[in-house]
């Protein structure tokens, strides 16, 4: 569960985000005006869904007034589509941006990965990401299953992105009460088919011939 501000001048708009949210577990503060937000309250959320057009503060110079004041991800929420307008939200410090109209469950997956981002102990390597302290691994946005060893396997190598470890190595670090070569390469093969990597064409672990394998930075 996270709190969110929301601040947008369409009220049905505002009670449609406002009511999925909630629903997700989130809790959720909303406004129709930036003006109407107290600055000694924003770091008590977690996240800041914030609309562009509106008749008293627009977003941008909103986003730009507190952006020094938090550090939570800011996401834009609006129906100004242009390229220069998307450079120029995320040059002032927004994290993402999503226009209107839009899917229910698409705002709900930008918020899901804003938010594991500024999480505490996260190794994210390309669309790969690893959260330590949930021992939680999602490949574009979706969680993948991994057993305890593939799981130990892969914080262990995305931990040190491009250094070689021999198999004697991995068992080692492991603590694996089987420390055969055939073991270790079980393990492996087993979590490159759960990440959709092929040996041969590898996009995260790579074999290094003579060693063992490493995480490709």
């Amino acid at each position: 569960m996270a709190a969110i501000l929301m601040i947008d001048d369409e009220r049905a708009i505002l009670e449609l985000v406002k009511n999925g949210l909630r629903k997700d577990g989130h809790f959720v503060t909303a406004y129709t005006s930036a003006a109407q937000v107290p600055l000694d309250k924003l770091n008590r959320y977690d996240l800041i869904i914030l609309d562009i057009m509106m008749p008293d503060v627009d977003g941008f110079s909103y986003c730009d007034k507190i952006r020094s004041l938090v550090d939570c991800p800011i996401l834009f929420l609006t129906a100004k589509t242009m390229e220069h307008d998307i450079t120029f939200g995320l040059a002032l410090g927004a994290d993402d941006y999503l226009a209107k109209p839009y899917e229910p469950r698409e705002l709900a997956l930008r918020l899901e990965a804003s938010l594991r981002r500024v999480k505490k102990d996260i190794y994210e390597i390309g669309d790969l990401a690893l959260f330590e302290a949930e021992r939680e691994v999602y490949l574009s946005g979706d969680k993948i299953e991994l057993t305890k060893i593939e799981y130990e396997i892969l914080k262990l190598l995305m931990q040190n992105p491009g250094k070689a470890f021999s198999r004697a190595e991995l068992a080692w670090s492991l603590k694996l009460d089987d420390k055969s070569s055939r073991t270790i390469d079980t393990h492996l093969s087993n979590l490159r088919q759960k990440l959709g990597d092929n040996p041969k064409e590898p996009k995260f672990i790579q074999s290094v011939w003579g060693i063992g394998y490493k995480f490709i930075s």
